[in-house]
């Protein structure tokens, strides 16, 4: 069997996550209906990862098996599965891999961005789509804050739990090394970038609500710093909101995620 590698893009304010659901109301659904109508059987469609209620994509990776006696061309299949998918769901590229490729377990990392509009009013489209913050916020500060994640830690502090977790938890499970962190600020836009080997369930937005605590006044930087020196102690009780954040990018070539310019 073909088996091709999907990136998709969707807005996640419609959807109930990524994952698989029995309401059939998720992007995993969605996508796996597309497959069926013109396939006329179903596919089961893997993916790097899953993404929340809420959360958005632009760069969602998925791996997919077809019949051989189906010889559509990769740009035929990003047309045909557009055609079947509604707006806030979008194919963006096909590619043919190996048959031992895996959407998930040939990753070796993911980008995402995390968007927080600080304008005095909250244009209506933006709604779902950024975390509004009115309160006035110390950017340096949340820069310094961003900067202390850089580098492999024990992340279980700002992590929640699926409730599937293996147990006994395995040594090193709560591990994972983030390349790189930065902070744009474009006119009321300020855009948070997280570029790392993987992240745990809802880590991004713990890792940003932790800074802007920092930012506000309410956490000092060694609250971070004792938050990843100790990880057995209680997390910083604050996870930003999910329409926030936006998953841009899985790398499957260790040199472009450690040196993203190349």
């Amino acid at each position: 069997m073909p088996r091709y590698l999907f990136t998709c893009a969707y807005d996640g304010e419609p959807w109930h996550g990524w994952q698989s659901q029995a309401s059939g109301d998720t992007v995993q659904d969605c996508l796996e209906a597309a497959f069926t109508r013109i396939l006329k059987f179903p596919v089961r469609i893997h993916a790097a990862g899953r993404t929340d209620s809420g959360v958005h994509a632009l760069g969602q990776c998925f791996h997919a098996d077809v019949p051989t006696s189906c010889r559509m061309r990769e740009d035929a299949w990003l047309a045909a599965l557009n055609a079947q998918l509604p707006a806030s769901v979008r194919i963006m590229s096909v590619w043919t891999v190996s048959p031992d490729f895996h959407a998930r377990f040939s990753a070796c990392g993911k980008e995402y961005e995390y968007r927080i509009c600080r304008a005095p009013v909250l244009l209506p489209h933006l709604a779902g789509r950024v975390w509004h913050c009115t309160r006035p916020l110390n950017v340096a500060k949340l820069r310094r804050a961003l900067q202390l994640y850089c580098g492999e830690h024990d992340f279980r502090r700002f992590s929640a739990r699926r409730g599937n977790e293996p147990l006994p938890i395995p040594s090193g499970f709560f591990t994972r090394t983030i390349f790189s962190v930065s902070a744009t600020q474009r006119a009321d836009m300020l855009v948070i970038r997280f570029c790392g080997s993987g992240f745990l369930y809802r880590m991004v937005r713990m890792l940003v609500g932790a800074a802007v605590q920092v930012a506000y006044g309410a956490l000092s930087l060694h609250d971070i710093e004792e938050a990843l020196l100790h990880p057995d102690g209680a997390p910083p009780r604050f996870c930003a909101p999910p329409g926030g954040l936006y998953l841009v990018h899985v790398f499957y070539d260790e040199e472009q995620l450690r040196y993203p310019g190349l």
